[in-house]
């Protein structure tokens, strides 16, 4: 007997993670990471095409993320990340946003995202 509140459906699971897991009515993502040396603008607008992505295999949207977290290798991008994110986000149902700048000394992206929408189903 299948119970949409305690079936986990899992998205592009590999060996190590999936990409994505429906569970409770909420779809989680795994963090998503822009490709190593492309600007800012380039690696933000990257990570939010596949959190799209992602949400369609989970049959939702954008407009039911509820938080994102979002790393920033070098706080000096975050006016350039942010100006992408404003312009994807949906007007007056932003979610819940929190911004971090990441501490590791390795740092080869310098924008990621993980957020976890509500789903529609």
């Amino acid at each position: 007997m299948s119970d949409k509140n305690t079936d986990i459906q899992r998205i592009e699971c590999g060996a190590r993670m999936s990409e994505a897991v429906i569970f409770g009515g909420l779809v989680y993502l795994a963090g998503q990471v822009g490709n190593p040396g492309e600007s800012v603008t380039a690696q933000t607008t990257e990570v939010l095409a596949q959190i799209d992505r992602l949400l369609a295999l989970a049959g939702t949207d954008k407009t039911r993320i509820l938080k994102a977290q979002i790393w920033v290798a070098d706080m000096a991008d975050f006016a350039e990340m942010n100006a992408v994110w404003d312009a994807w986000v949906p007007p007056a149902i932003a979610p819940h946003a929190r911004r971090v700048k990441l501490s590791s000394r390795r740092r080869t992206t310098r924008s990621r995202s993980s957020s976890p929408p509500r789903s529609d189903t």
